[in-house]
C-alpha cells in the first residue's frame, strides 16, 4: 500500500490499524533544538479522542503517545522521532456481521477489489483512528510555528443545515473549545448540539463543516505552479477521512461577484502593506500575501448508521445490513484538531521549503 506519507523537507509516515496493537507516525525532518511540549500534544489528541462528550463515539480510547525514538531529555535530536499512541479498546467482534458484505459508502468494495482483502474490523487503514497519528504530528507542527508567531484555530461552523455565517474575524474564537461542538458561538453551539442529538437518536448521522483561520502567516509561503500553498492545503484537507469539499477565501462565493467587488486593495499603513479586503484567503498566485488563510472544509455524514440498510455481500447477494458498534452521530467535532494539524503539517513543510527560513535559526 502505497500513498502512506505526507510532506517533503518535514514529512509524516503514519502506520497501524484501527484494531491492530497502535497508531502511529515517524517525522522526518523535525529540527533539532525543539523542546517538545508533551502537555500541549496530549492536549490535541483529547480533543480529538473518542468519548469526551454525549455527541461523539462512545468508544473509550485514552489516546496516551509515547515518543520511541528522536528525542533526548526532552528535546528534538534531529533524528527522525517515532509517536506510538496505542490502542486499548477495540471490540472486534462488533464487525463480524460485516465480514463478507460490503458496506454502503463505506471502503469496504475498493479495499477489496484493489487489494485482493480487507481488514473489516473498523476498517483498518480507511478508519479515521488513523487520523491520531496525524493529531500527534500536528501538534509537534504547531510547536514550531509557534516559535515564529504563527496560530491556526479551526472551528465548527455548520452542522446540517444550521451554520454559523459570522466570518471568521468577526467571532470570538477563544469560545471555541468552551462547548462539545466546538463553534464559537454558545448559541448556534446549543442549536447545534441538539440537532446532533436528535440525530443520534433517530439511528442517523449528519454533516458538517469546519471553518479554519491561521494569522501572522509570512509573506513568500508556497511555490508557483503545481506546489502552490493552496492546492497542498487542499490536498491535506481532502486527506481527511469523511472530507467532501474545501474552499479558501471567497470559494464558491466568488462566482457571484464582480472583479472590482473581489479585488483586494492594496494599502500602507506605515512600514507594513496589507489589503482592505481579503476574498484571497491570505493566498495570491499560489503564494502567501501576509494576510490571515482562511478556509473550509466540508465533512460528509458519517457512513456507519444504526438503520437497516439494503447492500451485497461477497458472491453479489442482496443482504440487509444495520450497523453496530460506536460510531459518531457527527464527525466535525471531534475532525477540528485534526483540521488544525494538517494545516500545520502543511505550514512547517512550506517554511522550510522556503529558503529565507531557517527553522533551526529560531529554535
Amino acid at each position: 500500500m502505497a500513498g502512506n506519507s505526507f510532506g517533503n523537507l518535514f514529512k509524516i509516515t503514519t502506520f497501524g490499524e484501527s484494531h491492530g496493537r497502535a497508531i502511529g507516525a515517524i517525522i522526518d525532518g523535525c529540527p533539532a533544538g525543539l523542546k517538545i511540549d508533551s502537555d500541549h500534544i496530549q492536549k490535541d489528541l483529547n480533543r480529538r479522542k473518542p468519548g469526551q462528550s454525549s455527541i461523539v463515539t462512545q468508544r473509550k480510547e485514552p489516546d496516551e503517545f509515547e515518543i520511541l525514538s528522536g528525542i533526548m531529555n526532552g528535546v528534538t535530536t534531529g533524528t527522525p522521532l517515532c509517536i506510538v499512541v496505542w490502542n486499548t479498546n477495540q471490540k472486534s467482534k462488533d464487525y463480524s456481521h460485516i465480514k463478507d458484505l460490503w458496506r454502503p459508502s463505506h471502503a469496504d468494495y475498493t479495499y477489496e477489489k484493489k487489494y485482493g482483502n480487507r481488514d473489516y474490523r473498523g476498517g483498518g487503514r480507511s478508519s479515521a483512528r488513523e487520523t491520531v497519528a496525524r493529531v500527534a504530528s500536528g501538534a509537534i507542527a504547531k510547536q514550531i510555528l509557534s516559535e515564529v508567531g504563527i496560530s491556526i484555530n479551526a472551528y465548527v461552523s455548520q452542522v446540517g443545515t444550521i451554520e454559523l455565517t459570522k466570518r471568521y474575524d468577526e467571532v470570538d474564537l477563544s469560545l471555541t473549545e468552551t462547548n462539545d461542538v466546538r463553534c464559537p458561538d454558545s448559541h448556534i453551539a446549543v442549536q447545534m448540539t441538539n440537532l446532533i442529538k436528535k440525530i443520534k437518536k433517530e439511528g442517523n448521522t449528519i454533516g458538517g463543516k469546519i471553518s479554519c483561520v491561521i494569522e501572522n502567516v509570512p509573506v513568500g509561503l508556497g511555490e508557483p505552479v503545481f506546489n502552490k500553498l493552496h492546492a497542498i492545503m487542499g490536498s491535506a484537507m481532502m486527506g481527511i477521512n469523511a472530507v467532501k469539499g474545501f474552499e479558501y477565501g471567497s470559494g464558491f462565493d466568488s462566482i457571484k461577484m464582480t472583479g472590482s467587488e473581489h479585488n483586494d486593495v492594496f494599502e500602507k499603513k506605515g512600514d507594513d502593506i496589507s489589503t482592505g479586503t481579503n476574498f484571497s484567503g491570505g493566498i495570491q498566485g499560489g503564494i502567501s500575501n501576509g494576510m490571515p488563510i482562511y478556509f473550509n472544509v466540508a465533512f460528509k455524514p458519517v457512513a456507519t448508521i444504526m438503520r437497516d440498510q439494503e447492500s451485497i455481500n461477497e458472491g453479489g447477494e442482496k443482504v440487509t445490513i444495520t450497523g453496530k458498534g460506536r460510531h459518531d452521530p457527527c464527525v466535525v467535532p471531534r475532525a477540528v484538531p485534526i483540521v488544525e494539524a494538517m494545516a500545520a503539517l502543511v505550514l512547517v513543510d512550506f517554511l522550510m521549503l522556503n529558503n529565507s527560513i531557517k527553522l533551526e535559526d529560531l529554535l
